[in-house]
This record gives structure tokens, sequence and C-alpha cells, in this order.
């Protein structure tokens, strides 16, 4: 079967490794880019998947399950606010989670 969307995910480094297994176990394809950028200017990974309709829940679950955002204590020097009075000590920073897109897709072709 075709797939009929593309879904493009953008996850934390220490998150998107646990995904793609998870997504190789169910037989779901999976691409990997290196990514980086947002706010702490952290790597983050880039996952490519086309897949079925009826498969973006499944894969929409999993991402939900494995890339939870959280907090982490930052210092305050890594922060990119360099200008600004903050803080002396670590701040509470929320981190981890994912951006997803779904695309329809017009063509397909495996060569």
């Amino acid at each position: 079967m075709q797939p009929t969307k593309l879904i493009l995910i953008i996850a934390a480094d220490v998150d998107a490794d646990r995904l793609m297994h998870l997504l190789g176990e169910r037989g779901i394809p999976v691409t990997k880019l290196s990514s980086s950028g947002g706010f702490l200017r952290r790597g983050n990974t880039t996952l490519l998947s086309g897949v079925e309709e009826e498969r973006v829940e499944e894969v929409l679950e999993l991402v939900r399950r494995e890339c939870r955002a959280r907090t982490e204590l930052v210092p305050i020097q890594a922060l990119p606010f360099p200008d600004v009075a903050l803080p002396a000590g670590p701040v509470e920073v929320r981190v981890g989670g994912a951006v997803v897109f779904v695309l329809p897709v017009e063509h397909f072709e495996k060569t």
C-alpha cells in the first residue's frame, strides 16, 4: 500500500532514538535527519515517516507517549539572553516534547 500521509516529527535527540526503535518494531518506515534549533539550541532530530492514513493515529500516540515535555534546571549562562537581568542560579525551563506535522502525499515513488 502506498503512503497517503507524510508525518514530520521534530523531537529532542534523547526521545527520538527510542521513538525510532518503536516505530521500526511496528513496521512503520522512518528516516532520521539531524537538526538543531529551538530555545536552548540543543540537538534535536527530525523524523520523516510516510504512512497510510489508517496508521497516522498510531504514530501520533507513540509520539505523545515517548516525547513528553518535562522541566529541567538549566544554568543561567546557557540561556540565550546575555543582556537581560536574570536570577543568579539555575532556571527551570521546559524541554523535550515534539512538534508534529501531518501532510498529504500527492505522489510517492520508490526507485
